[in-house]
């Protein structure tokens, strides 16, 4: 089932269907219906007052998308231009040549006198740059420049059925969304193991318009998982010191200081034990790390903030790479294809940086990641060992933090209040 939702300000529309079935009502036979009186009313409503605005442009402005096999010849005619100057205009200005760069969908503004002569024309280039051509006195001009920001927020979500990625696409998700929301909740989900059936999500990003048409994702600046029955919330706040992050509605930072797993999604094909049989040794040794398969070349991410204190080969571990972390902490990223270009010993990285590359160096069977954490130099288990938090909002900073977020949860709070529903989009 499903419900369109649109954001405040707009009309809000919702279609629930399905909700207990589809029930069955009938009128038994010989039974007398009394008859309702039916009466009109009319009234009579002022309109209201609409006054010029000053400097407005009141030409009238025509839309066309460019489909397949489109020149810029086939596409000002079908938007009814007929301008032999402005064709030639288009054809040898060098500013105007974005317009040959055409791409089926991709919608084009122009303006035409009574005429059809040209006036006005807009068109979105594949660099990101607005061109605009105006008429003048003494002819046609073209310029390029920035779009206006136009940056709107988008609700969305949806329900797990199989995976975290089928159900962002059946919500029209964009990728790098999705890939947000699974490290905003790294810390407190394993969306490899902990998913179920039935979990649902709502998130709330950043859309960039230009001229009414969608052209870039920005920042999530909210989102909810409900997993297994447990919802978790984070809310994106800038500190009065400029930085940013993602806190729950009581300012703890939603993230740990430590990433459960070293890659975004993968398969741990060897956990933590203190005994097991080597697979080239072949005989029982302790495993002091926790493996996950992952194809050769897979991004590494370094799990928290520290510094690097070893980056090169060793028996064993091949291709490996050691981080320090503040106070107890150090982690240790083994069997490495090969090395981030910014990774190097002494560099400071943050917690989701890519540090290296899955592959199959060392005492290696297969393409794996081996992965410890260490605390006061002994390894522990990444999987179960309790990881310290964040910093939260501290209680000078609470207040300002909660007059941010009241409105960004407002907005979570129309999907929570409609549980028969699936919001598709709103935006």
């Amino acid at each position: 089932m499903f419900a369109h939702l649109v954001s405040p300000g707009q009309a809000l529309a919702i279609v629930v269907l399905g909700l207990a079935g589809v029930a069955a009502f009938g009128i038994t036979p010989d039974t007398s219906l009394d008859t309702l009186s039916v009466r009109s009313i009319s009234r009579a409503l002022p309109l209201p007052a609409v006054a010029p605005t000053e400097g407005a442009d009141e030409r009238y402005w025509r839309e066309e998308r460019v489909e397949r096999g489109d020149t810029i010849g086939s596409l000002l005619a079908r938007a009814s231009v007929v301008d032999a100057d402005a064709m030639e205009f288009v054809r040898t200005d060098p500013t105007a040549r974005a317009l040959y760069q055409l791409r089926p969908g991709k919608p084009l503004l122009v303006a035409t006198d009574d005429d059809g002569r040209l006036t006005g024309l807009r068109f979105l280039a594949g660099n990101g740059e607005l061109l605009s051509i105006a008429r003048g006195a003494s002819g046609f001009v073209a310029t390029r420049s920035a779009p206006p920001d136009d940056t709107r927020l988008t609700l969305r979500a949806g329900e797990i059925e199989s995976s975290l990625f089928a159900a962002a696409d059946a919500a029209a998700l964009p990728d790098s969304v999705t890939l947000a929301l699974a490290d905003i909740f790294g810390g407190d989900i394993d969306f490899y193991h902990d998913l179920r059936r039935g979990d649902r999500f709502a998130v709330l990003y950043e859309t960039r318009y230009v001229d009414g048409e969608p052209v870039g994702t920005g920042r999530v600046v909210a989102a909810e998982f409900d997993n297994g029955g447990k919802t978790f919330r984070a809310y994106l706040w800038r500190a009065p010191d400029g930085t940013e992050g993602y806190y729950n509605e009581d300012g703890r930072n939603s993230r740990n200081a430590f990433l459960r797993s070293p890659m975004e999604f993968s398969r741990v094909t060897s956990g933590f034990t203190l005994a097991r049989l080597h697979p080239i040794l072949h005989t029982m040794r302790a495993h002091k790390g926790t493996d996950f398969a992952a194809p050769i070349g897979t991004p590494v991410r370094v799990t928290a903030d520290g510094v690097v204190t070893f980056v090169g080969q060793q028996t064993g571990y091949g291709n490996v790479i050691m981080v320090k972390h503040d106070g107890r902490y150090s982690t240790v990223y083994a069997h490495l294809s090969r090395f981030a270009s910014e990774t190097r010993d002494g560099a400071r990285v943050h917690q989701g940086d890519t540090i290296g590359y899955v592959g199959q160096t060392g005492w290696a069977t297969g393409p794996h990641l081996h992965y410890e954490l260490r605390v006061d130099g002994e390894p522990r288990d990444p999987m179960t060992v309790a990881l310290p938090m964040a910093t939260p909002v501290t209680d000078q900073e609470r207040p300002a933090f909660a007059a941010a977020v009241a409105p960004l949860a407002a907005e979570l709070a129309v999907v929570r209040d409609l549980p028969a529903t699936r919001l598709v989009a709103a935006d």
